[in-house]
């Protein structure tokens, strides 16, 4: 559960103890999840009970109570406590990002790859960009429906690949969706403003993590929660991504996804790793496994798109 599923949880919750008639307070238009600060308890917390005790005309410590009642039997949530003066404290029920994490180190490079057996071939005009696009599918397991034919807005000229090289090309290629025109420009630079370069460098990152923290006698496992809800995310979503790519017949949703689970790595890179005297942690091999989890993300869906994933960049 990530917090803004939890934030929901806890604004539903709240709307049905108005509706029972056990809280007469304004219904918020959210809820703040956050860490639980000194004293608190669990994964997070929130200060929503505070909140309403005024409104409501009850000790903030009754509201949390007839919240706890509700919200303690959601699936996803092991425990819900009240500490201090009111403070709503959550523990995650078997910490699904831990699980996450393990699924990725057991699957490693088979984790999000379509299953099952592929199609041989898409129909498609005989034209370089929908040439890739019908090779792109069959990677990614779609399988072609009677008289379906791949149509995209063709490349704007020929050479692309000459001009690009083969990895660069097929980003221009795959990238942009069916209806759009390819782009072509600053595929070459190397610079985060540029997407294929940013993805490929994302995983270069994760790769040069494991290397530093190896040689500084540590490695990756789950043994702790990360609060990363972007990079989990974006992992846990990566095999409903490649399936909607394929079931769409759109590779460009598979590229947006990488960008995307790009950006958060490399916001999320700078805590890995240990810094001056600090001493390797369970906080830091977990921050290494979610990180080592958006590489494989990346590698892999790279390897569908028919790109190399460098390990040095």
């Amino acid at each position: 559960m990530t917090p803004a599923e939890l934030s929901r949880t806890v604004l539903h919750a709240v709307c049905r103890a108005v509706e029972d008639g056990v809280l007469r307070a304004p219904v918020p238009e959210s809820v703040r999840i956050e860490r639980p600060r000194p004293g608190g308890r669990g994964d997070y917390a929130t200060n929503v009970a505070l909140r309403l005790a005024g409104p409501a005309g009850r000790p903030a410590g009754d509201v949390a109570a007839l919240l706890k009642e509700r919200i303690g039997r959601t699936g996803g949530i092991e425990r819900v406590e009240v500490t201090g003066p009111g403070f709503l404290n959550f523990t995650l029920a078997g910490s699904a990002q831990q699980r996450l994490l393990e699924t990725v180190r057991e699957q490693g490079d088979r984790y999000g790859m379509p299953d099952g057996p592929r199609a041989t071939a898409f129909a498609h005009a005989d034209e370089p960009r929908a040439r890739v696009w019908a090779e792109t599918l069959i990677r990614l397991g779609a399988r072609p429906l009677d008289g379906e034919t791949v149509t995209v807005v063709p490349v704007p000229r020929g050479g692309l690949a000459e001009s690009l090289g083969g990895d660069a090309a097929r980003w221009a290629l795959l990238a942009a969706a069916a209806h759009d025109r390819p782009r072509i420009e600053g595929l070459l630079v190397q610079h985060e403003r540029n997407p294929l370069y940013r993805v490929r460098y994302a995983h270069a990152r994760a790769r040069a993590l494991s290397r530093g923290a190896a040689a500084l006698g540590f490695g990756a496992a789950p043994d702790a929660y990360v609060d990363a809800p972007a990079l989990t995310t974006a992992v846990a979503d990566h095999p409903r991504v490649v399936a909607d790519a394929a079931r769409l017949r759109a590779p460009d949703r598979l590229a947006r996804h990488l960008d995307v689970t790009a950006d958060a790595l490399l916001a999320f890179q700078h805590t890995v790793l240990p810094v001056g005297d600090e001493k390797p942690s369970a906080a830091h091999r977990s921050r290494l496994a979610l990180a080592e989890a958006a590489g494989t993300v990346l590698a892999g869906g790279l390897s569908l798109l028919g790109i190399s994933a460098p390990e040095h960049l």
